[in-house]
């Protein structure tokens, strides 16, 4: 019989330096749901709108796209944009060359908040950049 190839295992550095990854990247999640929690968003309506905004299409987006982008279900991002949209961060624009379509474009009000919350998330990577690159080394 013959036996099992054997197992590769990892060095306990390379979990420890997974976990410190996992952890930085952690903080900073927390860093940016503080940070749209103070913009009166959800972490997920922050996902959202930066979705829309970060867009290599333009100002405008279609709701599959944001439902790609935040790896969630079209009904879900459906679900979203009406909040966003209730609580005056977007709005929604007919596809002119589709009618059946709805794009969803950030409001100025919103584009203001954005450029605050840019600015903010900007000096936080800028400040954890040099611990990033320290743990991303070690997986080299």
């Amino acid at each position: 019989m013959a036996k099992a190839p054997a197992r590769k295992t990892f060095p306990k550095k390379s979990y420890e330096a997974l976990a410190d990854f996992r952890h930085a990247l952690r903080q900073f999640f927390a860093f940016s749901e503080q940070e749209a929690n103070s913009a009166g968003l959800s972490p997920q309506q922050y996902q959202a709108l930066l979705a829309i905004k970060g867009s290599a299409k333009g100002n405008d987006i279609g709701i599959q796209e944001i439902a790609d982008r935040l790896l969630i279900r079209h009904h879900t991002a459906v679900e979203l944009v009406d909040r966003l949209v209730r609580n005056g961060f977007v709005t929604r624009i007919k596809d002119k060359s589709d009618l059946r379509r709805v794009q969803v474009r950030l409001t100025a009000k919103t584009e203001r908040v954005m450029d605050k919350l840019a600015a903010a998330h900007l000096r936080e990577l800028k400040g954890i950049r040099p611990a990033l690159d320290q743990l991303l080394d070690q997986f080299d």
